[in-house]
């Protein structure tokens, strides 16, 4: 669904977004998983987690497990995530001479908690870039797909949502800018981008390219 131009904010995703992290998050989740006895593949893990808010994840592996998750899983897991992070994180390519050139207001909204978010992007040398502009679904507790966590930026920014584009990489994040009514861009840096193209989103490979996408735009 197109949504009226001009387009005077941007709304970034995190993970697979600004940070190449769902490679380096996930294969610390299969690594811990595996000491409670569940062998999943990094291909797996990515097919199912991408994206997803940690509580409907920890309900899937409880679910191929039968049985609860011991107490302590969570803090043990966002432990190895941040020190994976501390020691293979990287930025997403372009993604800093984007935004040192951007002159459009732009903020990040993650389904992460804001700390993952500050590990990520303190990390990829990216938080100065954003400052205070920086939202989690934790915060307003609304998660994509649901559209709650972008309105909750809007309002942050003070621009109405359809003057807003999100930039994305899961279908998750594309679905909860569409139903924001928000322009869903698209963001497929491994692939042709088709199920984001199906989700309706206009697609792109890489962030060199995506000013030129937006003012592109019919």
């Amino acid at each position: 669904m197109r949504v009226p131009q001009p387009i005077q904010a941007i709304i970034f995703d995190c993970d697979g977004t600004l940070v190449d992290s769902e490679r380096v998050g996930n294969a610390a989740l299969v690594e811990c998983v595996a000491e409670l006895g569940l062998q999943l593949s990094l291909d797996h893990a990515l097919k199912h987690f991408a994206g997803r808010k940690m509580a409907d994840t920890l309900g899937m592996i409880e679910a191929w497990l039968d049985k609860p998750i011991p107490d302590g899983f969570l803090p043990h897991l966002r432990q190895r995530m941040a020190a994976a992070f501390e020691d293979h994180l990287q930025p997403m390519d372009g993604v800093h001479d984007l935004l040192a050139n951007l002159t459009l207001p732009f903020c990040v909204a993650s389904n992460g908690p804001r700390e993952k978010m500050l590990v990520s992007l303190k990390v990829t040398r990216l938080l100065p870039l954003f400052e205070e502009r920086i939202f989690s679904a934790y915060d307003c507790e609304s998660w994509k797909p649901d559209p709650g966590l972008f309105h909750y930026a809007a309002q942050g920014m003070g621009i109405s949502p359809e003057h807003i584009a999100v930039v994305d990489d899961n279908v998750l994040g594309i679905q909860a800018a569409t139903a924001a009514g928000m322009m869903p861009l698209g963001y497929a840096p491994h692939d042709e981008g088709a199920v984001l193209a199906q989700a309706g989103a206009h697609v792109f490979h890489h962030m060199g390219d995506l000013m030129e996408l937006l003012y592109s735009l019919p």
